[in-house]
């Protein structure tokens, strides 16, 4: 191929230039189907380059839970080789339901995009992926990684071992056939005896005090706003911060939130941008907006702060105990926060208790929906491989969100801890004071 055999875009997806058509037998030239989905990485990651394969291990990962909405991994190696991950991290790959033509899948590829802001790729269920990068090298580099991640989930699978917790442990019986599962291995996500297969739990007034967040890590990344844009100010991940912090004040300005400021364009002085971001920064702490852009700022700065031991993450007595049992019962644990995900590994892994991500099995945060809106909570059952809701138990010091939860079909605790807001009468929901009750 060479570069008269391409097709050059505009912005807007117009044909700039066409190849020349080759004699008989090559076929005439034809601008594939995938092109404004291609646009739409261009357009709303600033990729350099995107890649779509038909790949066998894409096709089959998205068919390992026919209704998931996401496919997670984690504490695999190539990991590491996905653009702003490590070891540790948990992996989410969107997926989006396939349609007869290509072009018909822009619109949920870009809601995909947009709602998953730290995702590189979104996967189309029976049919195969997109990978973007900031090259053609880093889309290319990305691209294996993601089919050898998938290859070993479908190896995993089919070996009963569970993709999508730390320790790799059995597979929970929900997530595959019956017909599959080794006679000799036995289930170790759930007691066969109990009726729940997963605990979700929230941090604020649940695991953790109030007063800690409000008072040591707001605090924390208020006062060091300012330092860490300006030491990481040309930082790729920065870069994203501030693209995610543009957009959000964009939309705050045109619905006249009070303590929005405009943004000066990337080219405007750098303190002149710096000053606007803390300005907004500060206003969206203040107010305690539960909003992506700030929680994933927040996320980095506070990742300083853990490294550094200036921050140590608290959760309450009873906690680290209730994790040992549940994970020795076969029950997986999941976190579901308003801070991003990677705050949340950073809070239960640097607690005076040592690391407690070895007792939690994934993290789901805002990008996953409102804490307040029923559907969030659908999404995260459709994620965790229940045959019901039902087999969810929530744990929150928020009314709405128990309500919401509860609609989704979970069973759902208040947790009453000291400094949580009081609840409404009669609000019908049963409530704990600490883990060692339930």
């Amino acid at each position: 191929m060479v570069a008269e055999d391409m097709y050059v875009l505009s912005a807007d997806g117009k044909v700039l230039s066409s190849p020349v058509s080759k004699p008989w037998p090559n076929k005439p030239p034809k601008c594939t189907d995938c092109a404004p989905l291609f646009m739409k990485a261009y357009l709303m990651k600033g990729a350099g380059a995107v890649i779509h394969s038909h790949g066998m291990e894409t096709c089959i990962a998205t068919m390992l839970d026919p209704g998931a909405k996401e496919f997670r991994i984690t504490h695999m190696e190539m990991i590491k080789g996905i653009k702003g991950h490590g070891y540790r991290d948990e992996l989410v790959v969107p997926i989006i339901e396939n349609t007869p033509y290509e072009y018909e899948l822009t619109n949920s590829l870009a809601e995909a995009i947009a709602a998953y802001p730290k995702a590189t790729a979104v996967l189309v269920r029976n049919h195969g992926i997109y990978v973007w990068g900031d090259s053609w090298i880093n889309a290319k580099t990305q691209a294996e990684c993601y089919h050898y991640l998938f290859d070993a989930a479908i190896k995993l699978y089919q070996l009963g071992i569970d993709w999508t917790t730390p320790e790799h442990g059995p597979i929970n019986s929900a997530k595959r056939p019956r017909s599959v599962l080794s006679s000799s291995i036995p289930n170790g996500c759930a007691d066969a005896k109990s009726s729940k297969h997963c605990v979700v739990l929230d941090i604020e007034g649940t695991t953790t005090p109030i007063s800690f967040v409000t008072d040591v890590m707001f605090p924390y990344a208020r006062d060091n706003v300012r330092k860490h844009l300006t030491l990481t100010y040309s930082s790729d991940e920065t870069k994203e911060d501030i693209k995610l912090l543009r957009i959000q004040v964009e939309e705050d300005l045109k619905n006249g939130i009070v303590g929005s400021v405009p943004i000066p364009p990337d080219d405007a002085d750098k303190e002149e941008v710096i000053n606007a971001l803390v300005a907004n920064v500060e206003s969206m702490i203040k107010a305690d907006r539960k909003i992506t852009s700030l929680k994933q700022l927040q996320g980095h700065i506070w990742r300083t702060g853990f490294e550094s031991k200036e921050l140590q993450g608290v959760v309450f007595d009873d906690v680290p105990e209730a994790l040992k049992h549940w994970n020795a019962s076969g029950m997986k644990v999941y976190i579901y926060s308003s801070g991003s995900r990677e705050a949340q590994r950073l809070l239960f892994g640097n607690t005076a208790y040592g690391d407690l991500r070895q007792y939690l099995c994934g993290f789901f945060d805002t990008t996953t929906g409102n804490k307040r809106e029923t559907r969030s909570y659908f999404e995260i059952s459709q994620s965790l491989g229940v045959d019901s809701p039902a087999q969810i138990l929530f744990i929150t010091d928020v009314f709405q969100e128990a309500v919401a939860a509860k609609s989704a079909g979970f069973e759902v605790i208040i947790s009453i801890r000291p400094g949580n807001a009081p609840l409404p009468e009669n609000h019908g929901f049963r409530t704990i004071k600490s883990f060692s009750e339930i």
